[in-house]
């Protein structure tokens, strides 16, 4: 691991780190913020991850989080979206390649060598951070930003008791119908769709559901809205009985003026559960 930079940051350390990844085989690159609270000791983490064509950077810069979560003493951990390199397949398409990961472990051609965002995220770099850093592995939440709130939604359904809460802002919640997932579901895993299902938050929370608490945002001007799917996630929770608050917010859009009007609730939410 090699840093890249640390700044101060709300009494504590905002730093971003290179390695070079087994699981990608490319450099990857990621942020972690230390509280000040970090010099004494471990303390809880939150998992932000990323939407579209965004990087490390998107949120560490544009979503507010460091405050709340200095006021909390809790870490951030800001992962990359995807692979990236000379060496590793790309498409033309903003959705696909390169900034769009989806954080899946793609089985297909030219992705497979590269493309394996479920195993970066959930272990190589969940390995490397505990090492390296003042972290609590006991207290850990997750949240993510479109994508991202897919990220989120199914890393926290599938890994069964690490997170204590999950939370996302316009998460795709549906992405075995809609637009936003079965184009890049199909080029990652193939044309059998049995093998979406995993990476389905709706369809995870009717099979599996999560034992913990569960916040969802979305604006009710969201721009991308009917690729969201939020209805099929809120209703797969009220079949499964799920412990959920999801909210549609008056006029807020897509963008990161929605997640940091809302960051200090999701990172409040998540020290309530880290904390308990």
């Amino acid at each position: 691991m090699e840093t890249v930079s640390e700044n101060a940051c709300f009494g504590g350390v905002q730093g971003v780190y290179t390695h070079a990844a087994k699981t990608t085989q490319c450099d990857m690159t990621f942020a972690v913020f230390l509280p000040e609270e970090a010099k004494d000791g471990p303390v809880p983490v939150l998992w932000y991850l990323s939407g579209l064509t965004c990087t490390h950077e998107n949120a560490m810069t544009k979503a507010g989080a460091q405050a709340w979560a200095a006021d909390h003493g809790i870490a951030l951990i800001f992962p990359d979206t995807s692979p990236r390199g000379d060496d590793v397949a790309n498409d033309e398409a903003y959705d696909l390649g390169q900034g769009a990961g989806f954080y899946v472990n793609a089985t297909e051609a030219p992705w497979a060598p590269h493309f394996q965002m479920y195993d970066y995220i959930t272990k190589e770099l969940s390995e490397l951070v505990f090492d390296k850093f003042p972290l609590d592995e006991a207290r850990q939440g997750i949240t993510g930003h479109s994508m991202g709130g897919h990220g989120a939604l199914t890393i926290a359904m599938r890994e069964k008791g690490r997170f204590k809460s999950v939370s996302a802002f316009s998460p795709i919640c549906n992405p075995t119908v809609s637009d936003w997932g079965r184009k890049q579901l199909s080029a990652y895993l193939g044309s059998v769709e049995t093998k979406w299902v995993a990476h389905d938050a709706s369809l995870l929370m009717l099979k599996e559901g999560f034992d913990g608490p569960i916040l969802v945002d979305t604006g009710t001007k969201d721009q991308f809205m009917d690729l969201l799917m939020p209805e099929a996630f809120a209703a797969a929770v009220s079949s499964k009985r799920q412990q959920a608050t999801i909210r549609y917010q008056p006029g807020y859009d897509h963008s990161y003026f929605f997640v940091a009007s809302f960051m200090e609730e999701h990172v409040a939410f998540h020290a309530e559960a880290l904390y308990a």
